[in-house]
């Protein structure tokens, strides 16, 4: 997978809510509770429009004064998860 390649959350079988600038999801088929925090939410929002790695990249670093490698470490690591739960599109 490439930076500018397009990720997307899955359009079915997940509801989530952004109660008090966090995440709040359900994963309906495995009943699978999520949570994220502040960076978490933004980066859910990003991949709800859909978004590349290089954009999420870009929008951690415009709400908070990280270095690039650490975004990109933060970013790896949500997408992981993501993956993992099988969220994507």
């Amino acid at each position: 997978m490439s930076g500018d390649d397009l990720l997307r959350l899955r359009p079915e079988g997940v509801e989530w809510r952004e109660i008090d600038g966090e995440i709040v999801a359900l994963e309906t088929g495995r009943s699978i509770y999520l949570a994220a925090n502040p960076a978490g939410a933004l980066l859910w929002a990003r991949l709800a429009q859909g978004a590349t790695r290089d954009e999420l990249i870009l929008a951690l670093r415009d709400r908070w004064p990280i270095e690039a490698d650490r975004a990109a470490s933060d970013v790896d690591a949500f997408l992981d998860q993501v993956r993992a739960n099988d969220l994507l599109a």
